[in-house]
């Protein structure tokens, strides 16, 4: 009997425990809430951070898409100390350096006659024609260094108050073989590169062609002219029809293509801009945009010279057949029927 008293103390006096479920689920519910509130957060700044990520790229990267840098920089101003003469009242003019790069019978040389019609451009024609002048880069640095100090002397100089000073400068006159030590050059010295091409490369065949003929034949009363001034001289030289080698024609075009396409890649870290002879002759706009690349104040340009392969190439292609049925098909076929 007393120990069943004792056992019943003990349980009147330490009963059992309720567990409250209400509290704990209370709390479980509060704990739910806050971390879906949190995680909402989380996500919500994670979110945001990535889209100024993207956007500051698209910022950055939006004028490298538009507008090339290479393009987008200031052409830069020297204050060339000629060692041969004085610039006397025009010492404190800036002077900006350039360099026609093409290939022959691309245009080049019309296109040099427009700058130089320009009062304030002296551009001086193809000085790596000489051998000894592109030899090796030493012997490129030197030639370079003395024009673009205002000490090389053409018919087209306008030394003491030039704006503008360059050349032309054929890529395979020493400048694919050097390019490395050119394209420093350029950079170190701000020269802004002009590639002038020429998008039908088969009539710039019939042209190189044509004008190779004329070295030996002297159509022009026993003179030789690679351009001319009247429509008479450009007759008479049109008479003469080339023959294009039309197991080779393809493979020519290509070579040309690639030398061209190898030259825009090498010079690609320079200041330049790339035109083409055939937007030049049918948009005159683009001579704005030439004397706005090279920092000049506007003017009209103007050449005495004519050209001399004018109408379709059927006209000027002596085996025309041969040459139309290999092209046909090809990447080349629309070459067979554009004017310029």
């Amino acid at each position: 009997m007393a120990i069943s008293r004792v056992l019943q103390d003990t349980i009147i006096i330490k009963p059992p425990k309720k567990s409250p479920i209400l509290l704990r689920m209370i709390v479980l519910v509060f704990a739910m809430v806050c971390g879906v509130f949190i995680c909402s957060v989380c996500l919500k700044q994670i979110s945001t951070h990535s889209k100024i990520k993207i956007e500051d790229i698209q910022v950055i990267e939006r004028p490298f898409s538009d507008n090339p840098p290479t393009q987008m920089r200031i052409p830069i101003m020297h204050f060339p100390h000629p060692e041969t003469f004085s610039r006397a009242e025009c010492v404190h003019n800036p002077v900006r350096y350039f360099a026609i790069l093409s290939m022959q019978r691309s245009g080049s040389g019309w296109f040099e006659t427009l700058l130089n019609s320009h009062v304030n451009v002296s551009s001086n024609g193809e000085i790596f024609s000489v051998l000894d002048r592109r030899r090796n880069a030493s012997s490129i640095i030197k030639t370079l260094d003395k024009l673009y100090n205002l000490d090389w002397f053409t018919s087209a100089s306008k030394n003491e108050c030039s704006a503008a000073v360059g050349f032309k400068w054929m890529l395979n006159q020493g400048l694919i073989e050097n390019h490395e030590a050119v394209v420093e050059y350029f950079n170190a010295r701000g020269v802004s590169a002009l590639f002038l091409l020429r998008r039908n490369l088969l009539r710039r065949m019939v042209s190189v062609l044509s004008n190779s003929y004329d070295r030996h034949a002297k159509l022009l009363n026993g003179t030789h002219k690679s351009h001319v001034h009247s429509a008479e001289e450009a007759e008479a030289l049109s008479k003469y029809k080339p023959t294009i080698n039309s197991t080779l024609l393809v493979a020519d075009l290509k070579k040309m293509e690639i030398m061209a396409a190898r030259a825009l890649e090498y010079f690609n870290s320079t200041r330049h801009i790339v035109l083409y002879y055939e937007d030049l002759v049918k948009n005159c706009t683009k001579l704005k945009d030439v004397q706005e690349f090279l920092g000049l104040p506007y003017m009209e340009l103007t050449s005495r010279q004519v050209k001399i392969h004018k109408g379709p190439l059927s006209d000027h292609i002596e085996n025309w057949e041969d040459v139309n049925k290999t092209l046909a098909g090809t990447e080349y076929e629309n070459f067979l029927k554009a004017d310029y």
